[in-house]
């Protein structure tokens, strides 16, 4: 199942997607709020709202406003290594908040104060069940679902100090969606990132060094997960501030997230006012 936030005349609605066909779930403004209610999943499949087309769709981030943005740093052994580091022990955690989230489709604001503005395709775990200490083996029936994320670096101030939330969430710098792909109806995939068109990361999700099962219960050990929290996976190898010469983000271009299964986040990049 497929299920997406949509922008509409009357505000927000939780959608389900069939194709080419986006059905509201009447009674939920949103993918967040859908998932904080009981049997939500058979809420969706059996919503019979309103319809409209996917095409044109003006689509909100999923998730618009989850309760935390947990983020992974060093995950993928490509990236690790063309960053200079160890493999790590333990997970690096850092934050995000929801108002860096942007739309799939929606404007990337590069920001008046960074010339430094640098791509990280991300799978997204989206929590389905509260829980806290929840164990490895238990972990799957806490996940959602799975979405595409892009989690924009401006790498100036990310650097500035040894702690890396400076540089991670920059409001409207995050593409987050198009849809949450339930996990039963998702198997990892290839994830690209692109710049007009250029390829620069190309690695399968599952390529990692800690799964998403073991950051639910790693996370979870620390504070408790709600319905609509957010886990950012990772990056793999490929972001620019690790190439030689280094590249970031220009005004005009166009970055594209995909990963196979998911969908694709299509951002134009636009200096913010």
């Amino acid at each position: 199942m497929r299920l997406l936030t949509l922008r509409t005349e009357h505000g927000t609605k939780a959608v389900r997607q069939d194709g080419g066909t986006l059905t509201e779930i009447e009674g939920f403004a949103n993918v967040g709020e859908l998932l904080n209610t009981a049997g939500w999943e058979e809420t969706a499949k059996a919503a019979a709202g309103a319809t409209h087309p996917l095409e044109g769709a003006d689509l909100d981030a999923v998730v618009p406003f989850p309760g935390k943005i947990i983020c992974v740093g060093h995950n993928y052994r490509n990236h690790i290594k063309e960053m200079g580091r160890e493999v790590p022990e333990y997970p690096t955690l850092f934050a995000k908040y929801q108002e860096s989230l942007i739309g799939p489709n929606d404007d990337l604001a590069l920001p008046q104060e960074s010339d430094k503005v640098d791509w990280e395709a991300e799978l997204a775990v989206v929590i389905g069940k509260k829980g806290r200490r929840i164990s490895e083996a238990d972990a799957a029936e806490h996940i959602a679902g799975y979405a595409v994320l892009n989690d924009v670096s401006m790498r100036d101030y990310q650097f500035r100090t040894i702690q890396w939330l400076q540089g991670k969430t920059w409001e409207k710098s995050t593409p987050f969606g198009p849809a949450l792909v339930t996990k039963d109806e998702f198997t990892a995939g290839l994830m690209t990132s692109a710049v007009d068109g250029d390829i620069q990361q190309q690695t399968p999700t599952n390529d990692v060094v800690f799964t998403p099962e073991f950051l639910v219960s790693y996370i979870s050990t620390i504070i408790t997960l709600n319905p609509g929290d957010v886990i950012a996976t990772g990056t793999p190898g490929g972001v620019g501030h690790a190439q030689d010469p280094k590249r970031y983000l220009q005004e005009g271009q166009v970055l594209v997230t995909t990963i196979e299964g998911l969908g694709q986040l299509k951002n134009r990049v636009v200096k913010e006012a």
